[in-house]
């Protein structure tokens, strides 16, 4: 949960900071979003994820907001009350379970869906009970999942609460723009609630920098460090540059071996490797995206054949990257 953030401040982001370059790069591939409304003594029925609908569920997170009422949450044998203003993303799909009281009724609300394509944002009601618990649930489907030092760094669980926090007036207004979509929807409230949905999930991840406590390793940890920041700024600038160690020690202000030990020690990695994956995923951006050739985007990414840039990629992703581009277009058409 995140709350009484206690590292890195807002203010200390910037407007040019490495976050900023990787939400640029942030592309919604698909989402789901519908309102659940029970009532009475409830618990979801089972702990199956909302990824499960998504077309891809290896970058599928699914969110909660709490829009009214109050209700518990299990993970991992481990309770946590929520309430209104709570916002939360599990970006690995964590089985889960919601609830109130004890003992009460089974539902399974996404068992309950109508079956797509929706005009509408579903509203599920249980009960007839005064006092409803009102949540906003669904998935978003986001590539910046596939960049491993973001996923390897991000928690099971990102839980913001709003209520009451000086700092979240931003988010409130954006939930609450989400449920007018949903009460009083007009043309285009689908895509509008997609919209919202992806900005939410940003300011989670902004939020979960501003949390990050100093000594903290991973990712989002390395911006709140000022030499790693500068280092992973330049990289995400301009990551076609022939940079090398020197290059961008002189950046960061430390020395070639102080460079090395600041990555490893936070983000278990070194300089180039670091670079040369962030070149790897904007190129598996690059082959779901466009119709480049293979070999123009291999150069793109720093490999001098074809076929180093086939090695390297499949080590990364699991499958070559004719085989990528060609899933990424048979889920484009729904296949």
């Amino acid at each position: 949960m995140i709350n009484n953030p206690t590292g890195i401040t807002a203010a200390q982001l910037g407007d040019d900071d490495v976050l900023s370059h990787v939400l640029r790069c942030v592309r919604l591939t698909g989402s789901l979003q519908f309102c659940f409304m029970p009532t009475g003594t409830w618990q979801t029925e089972g702990k199956g994820s909302l990824s499960k609908l998504a077309d891809d569920p290896s970058i599928a997170i699914p969110f909660h907001i709490v829009v009214a009422g109050s209700c518990w949450l299990d993970l991992d044998g481990r309770q946590t009350m929520l309430g209104a203003g709570d916002v939360l993303a599990f970006p690995f799909g964590t089985p889960h379970q919601l609830g109130s009281g004890t003992g009460g009724r089974k539902i399974a609300p996404v068992g309950d869906l109508p079956p797509k394509p929706w005009r509408e944002v579903p509203i599920l009601r249980y009960g007839e009970d005064q006092g409803a618990v009102r949540l906003l649930c669904g998935y978003l489907q986001c590539d910046a999942m596939r960049f491993r030092p973001l996923r390897d760094t991000l928690p099971a669980l990102m839980h913001v609460r709003t209520a009451g926090a000086s700092d979240a007036d931003w988010l409130r207004a954006t939930i609450d723009q989400m449920v007018r979509e949903v009460d009083r929807p007009q043309a285009g409230a689908l895509s509008m609630l997609e919209r919202l949905t992806e900005i939410t999930f940003i300011e989670l991840l902004r939020h979960q920098v501003i949390a990050s406590p100093a000594g903290s390793v991973g990712w989002l940890a390395a911006l709140a460090d000022p030499a790693l920041a500068r280092c992973l700024s330049v990289i995400h600038d301009d990551p076609r540059r022939d940079w090398s160690v020197p290059d961008l020690a002189a950046v960061s202000a430390r020395s070639r071996s102080t460079l090395a030990e600041r990555f490893e020690a936070v983000l278990g990695t070194s300089p180039m490797r670091y670079l040369r994956e962030w070149r790897l995923y904007l190129a598996s951006m690059a082959l779901t995206t466009s119709g480049r050739a293979i070999a123009a985007i291999a150069h793109d990414a720093g490999y001098g054949t074809e076929a180093a840039f086939n090695r390297a990629f499949s080590r990364t992703f699991g499958v070559p990257p004719a085989a990528w581009r060609q899933d990424a277009r048979r889920l484009a058409r729904g296949g």
